[in-house]
C-alpha cells in the first residue's frame, strides 16, 4: 500500500479508536437518569475516561519503543472492545465509573498510531502527514458526539457502547491485514528502564515540558466546555435532547480542516507562531462565549473558534515534540499526550463541580484559568528560545 494510502488508513483507525472516549458527552444527561445522579456526579464519567486515558498512555504508550507496534496497536483495539462491552452492561454506579476508568486506559491506540505515521513520514512532510492522521482523530471526536446522540436517543446510552465493540473488533482484523510491521528504533530495555528513562527525557527537554504544559491547558478549556455543554443545552432556553446536542460535534469540522494547513505550517516555519494565534483564537472562544451562552449564533462561533484554536495548537505541538528526539518518539509522546489528558481530565472535573454550583459562570471561570496557564507557559518558551525562521 503506499504511504498516503496507509496514512488514510490510520488516520481512520485513529478516529474509530479515540471516539470512544467522546461518546458519553452527549448521554451524560441520560446516564444521569439512568444511575439516579446528578450532574456534578455524572460529570466524574468524563474525568475518569481522561485520568484513565492518561493512564494508559503512561503504561503502555511506551510499549512502542519496546514491542513491535502493529502487535501493540491490534492487542489494544482488543482490549478495548472487551471494556465497551463490559461498560454497556454494568447496573451499578461505582463498577460503572472504574469500567469507564479502564476504557479510557485502553483506548490508547491513536497515540501508538500516530509516533508511527511520523516514522514513516520523510522529515520534510512530518507535520502535513501528523495533521493528516490527527484530521481523523479530529472527524471521530465530531462523529463520536452526533453518533452516539442519535442512538441515545432512539436506543439507549447502552446501544452506543455496544455497537463500538464491535466496530473495535473490525478494526482488530484491519491492522492485522494492513497495518505494516514497525518495529522500535530505540536500543533494546526493559520495561522499568523505559518507563524510568521518561524521568531523563523530562529533564533534557524543557521545550517538552512547555509544550506539554500548553497543550494539556489548552485541551482543559476544551474539555471543560464540551463536558458542561450538555448541562447548558439541557437548560433554558435550549431544553434540547441528547440526539440536537450531539450534533453540535459536527461544528467542530473547522477543526478537523486546519489540521494539515497547521501541520504544513509547522513543516514551515517555528510551530510557536501557530500556537499563539491558537492561544488567542481560544481567548476570543470563551470571551464571547461567557456573556452570550443564551444566544445560540455565539455558541456556535465559539465551538468554531474553540476546535480551531485547540486543534491548530494539538498539531503544532505535536509536530514540535516529534523533531526532538527521534529515537523516542513514543515516549516524547507519551509525556506530552499524558500532560495533555491530565489537562483535559482537571478541565472536565473542575468545570462539572462549577456548574453545580455557578453554572455557565463557573465554567468560563475555569477555562480562563486554565487559559492563563496556556499563555503564562508560551510566553516563557518564547523569552527563553527565540523564534526559528521559516525554512
Amino acid at each position: 500500500m503506499s504511504l498516503s494510502g496507509l496514512v488514510l488508513v490510520m488516520a481512520v483507525a485513529t478516529g474509530a479508536s479515540v471516539a470512544n472516549l467522546y461518546y458519553n458527552q452527549p448521554l451524560l444527561a441520560l446516564m444521569a437518569r439512568t444511575f439516579h445522579v446528578g450532574p456534578a456526579a455524572i460529570g466524574v464519567v468524563t474525568m475518569l475516561t481522561q485520568i484513565g486515558y492518561a493512564t494508559g498512555l503512561l503504561l503502555f504508550v511506551p510499549l512502542a519503543d519496546l514491542w513491535e507496534r502493529k502487535k501493540l496497536i491490534a492487542a489494544l483495539f482488543g482490549l478495548t472492545a472487551m471494556t465497551l462491552e463490559i461498560v454497556s452492561v454494568l447496573p451499578q454506579f461505582s463498577a460503572f465509573l472504574i469500567a469507564n476508568f479502564a476504557l479510557g486506559a485502553v483506548t490508547v491506540v491513536p497515540q501508538v498510531i500516530v509516533p508511527v505515521a511520523a516514522d514513516l513520514a520523510p522529515d520534510s512532510q512530518r507535520g502535513r502527514v501528523v495533521g493528516i492522521v490527527m484530521s481523523g482523530l479530529l472527524v471521530g471526536v465530531l462523529s463520536a458526539r452526533m453518533i452516539s446522540g442519535v442512538i441515545g436517543d432512539w436506543l439507549g446510552w447502552q446501544a452506543v457502547y455496544r455497537f463500538a465493540g464491535i466496530l473495535m473488533v473490525l478494526f482488530v482484523i484491519i491492522v492485522i491485514s494492513i497495518f505494516p510491521i514497525s518495529r522500535p528504533r530505540s536500543r533494546p530495555l526493559s520495561y522499568g528502564q523505559l518507563l524510568y528513562s521518561l524521568g531523563p527525557i523530562i529533564r533534557s527537554e524543557p521545550e517538552l515540558v512547555k509544550a506539554s504544559l500548553t497543550g494539556g491547558a489548552l485541551f482543559g478549556t476544551f474539555s471543560a466546555f464540551w463536558t458542561t455543554l450538555t448541562f447548558r443545552l439541557s437548560t433554558t432556553p435550549y431544553h434540547y435532547t441528547a440526539s440536537v446536542i450531539g450534533l453540535f460535534g459536527l461544528l467542530g469540522i473547522a477543526g478537523a480542516s486546519v489540521a494539515p494547513i497547521a501541520g504544513r505550517l509547522a513543516d514551515k516555519r517555528d510551530p510557536r507562531v501557530t500556537i499563539t494565534g491558537a492561544i488567542v483564537l481560544v481567548s476570543v472562544a470563551w470571551l464571547l462565549m461567557w456573556p452570550l451562552s443564551s444566544h445560540l449564533w455565539a455558541l456556535i462561533v465559539g465551538i468554531i473558534l474553540l476546535d480551531l484554536g485547540v486543534q491548530a495548537g494539538q498539531i503544532s505541538n505535536q509536530s514540535r515534540i516529534y523533531a526532538l528526539r527521534p529515537d523516542a518518539r513514543a515516549r516524547v509522546n507519551t509525556v506530552y499526550m499524558v500532560t495533555y489528558f491530565l489537562g483535559g481530565s482537571i478541565g472536565s472535573g473542575i468545570a462539572s463541580l462549577a456548574w453545580a454550583h455557578a453554572q455557565w459562570t463557573g465554567v468560563t471561570f475555569t477555562a480562563l484559568g486554565l487559559l492563563s496557564v496556556a499563555i503564562i507557559t508560551h510566553l516563557a518558551s518564547l523569552r527563553q528560545l527565540p523564534l526559528m525562521k521559516s525554512v
